[in-house]
């Protein structure tokens, strides 16, 4: 196994390859069938000292399929082509964030869908 070139880590799953679409659409089914809450932050920058991303809309409290919250991260894309997209799950029990991971790095090429 080849280790990955040095680099800039953000958050969960960040160590593996980017994401193919498939497997987005894999961990937004997993947040869906946990019966997490899926919403879509952004930021100008993925520092990992900075703990405050702005909240695209509210969080998706009504979705139920994977193509309305990839829907969603289209629309935020369109609008900030020039931030950083990630997605997250909220436990509405724990009342915390369960995961997040960024679907989006800009002028990198790096695109999920």
């Amino acid at each position: 196994m080849k280790t990955l070139p040095k680099e800039r880590r953000f958050e969960t799953l960040s160590y593996l390859p980017p994401l193919t679409d498939a497997q987005i659409a894999r961990q937004v089914q997993y947040i869906l069938d946990k019966d997490y809450i899926p919403a879509i932050e952004f930021n100008e920058s993925s520092d990992p000292t900075q703990y405050y991303w702005t909240m695209w809309k509210l969080p998706l409290f009504g979705a139920s399929s994977v193509q309305e919250v990839m829907q969603e991260v289209q629309a935020c894309r369109s609008e900030y082509a020039n931030c950083y997209i990630r997605v997250v799950g909220f436990d509405n029990i724990k009342q915390c964030q369960i995961l997040s991971f960024i679907v989006y790095k800009p002028n990198s090429g790096y695109r999920s869908y």
